[in-house]
């Protein structure tokens, strides 16, 4: 996509795309921690847990790329 479309750069479309991707899995595979949790799956559901932690640290490092971009402060 070219930045006369978004009026955005292309890297900056995609490090949005990544973080609004891993922060809405982040939010699911809570649920689905619970889900296994509530079968009694323990191991399954530290793996989503596991998955949760690996898309918020995604997540939270485009954040940062975005800023460093911006050439604001984090918040």
């Amino acid at each position: 996509m070219a930045a006369g479309e978004t009026g955005f750069s292309d890297v900056v479309y995609d490090l949005v795309s990544v973080e609004y991707h891993a922060l809405k899995g982040g939010y699911v595979y809570g649920q689905y921690a619970r889900d296994a949790e509530d079968e009694g799956h323990q191991e399954i559901a530290e793996f989503f847990r596991q998955v949760m932690r690996e898309d918020s640290a995604r997540a939270e490092k485009c954040h940062r790329f975005l800023v460093q971009l911006s050439g604001t402060r984090a918040e």
